[in-house]
């Protein structure tokens, strides 16, 4: 009879439910989302020009008044399904965007970044990026998850793009997962683990760091490069 093979030993112990506590960094903030403090920002960052196809893939939005924002915005506060963040761009000291964890799972140590959305102004720069930095390594260094799981509609290719940008791995799709606005929705599932963390990390901090960019705020090298070469 041949061995049965199984996986390998791991530390059973149960994850950290992540708290309502600020991450910092050097261009952005990510901060518990405060309905009252931040929702000036945030309506002005969904409604404002250009939004409109933000929205197109996920499951809220777009709002044609602040009446019908403001109490999506305390439901997304109060939610024990997620913690919430306000991603407050320190250039401008704006909150331009937010992004959850959630699907949180803490004895298989599996947790989802989701609900994430930024304004124009913040798309493309170096908050947008670290924001995620934040979270990613607050995830695998602080709470101690394995896995860290990235999804999306699989028509949306800026976030299978930014996905991959970021390190995820694709793992394929799930067909018919689910109905999103009355439309059948397939959707990409993206991992990172957490021995993938560490160089995942580097490439990002080396990315992040302001001799990257020139004096017009452009990178001398890609996020992907750096990571191919890490």
């Amino acid at each position: 009879m041949s061995e049965q093979r199984v996986g390998e030993l791991v530390d059973t112990t149960p994850a950290k439910r992540p708290q309502r506590e600020p991450l910092v960094g050097r261009y952005v903030d990510v901060l518990p989302l405060d309905a009252r403090l931040h929702g000036d920002d945030l309506y002005v960052a969904a409604t404002g020009p250009n939004t409109e196809t933000l929205w197109t893939y996920l499951s809220s939005g777009p709002w044609s008044d602040r009446a019908s924002f403001d109490p999506w915005l305390v439901d997304q506060q109060a939610s024990s399904d997620r913690i919430a963040h306000a991603l407050i761009d320190k250039a401008s000291g704006k909150a331009l965007g937010m992004a959850n964890y959630q699907r949180m799972d803490r004895e298989n140590k599996t947790i989802e970044i989701g609900g994430i959305w930024y304004a124009p102004a913040l798309q493309r720069t170096r908050a947008a990026t670290e924001a995620m930095y934040l979270l990613a390594r607050n995830t695998f260094e602080t709470l101690g998850y394995r896995r860290y799981e990235w999804k999306c509609n699989t028509f949306n290719e800026p976030s299978r793009r930014a996905a991959l940008r970021l390190g995820f791995t694709y793992e394929g799709l799930f067909r018919q997962h689910m109905i999103s606005r009355g439309r059948s929705r397939d959707t990409a599932w993206f991992s990172l683990l957490d021995h993938e963390w560490p160089l995942r990390k580097r490439a990002f901090e080396r990315w992040l760091d302001p001799e990257n960019f020139d004096a017009n705020g452009q990178q001398r090298a890609s996020l992907s490069s750096i990571a191919a070469r890490t």
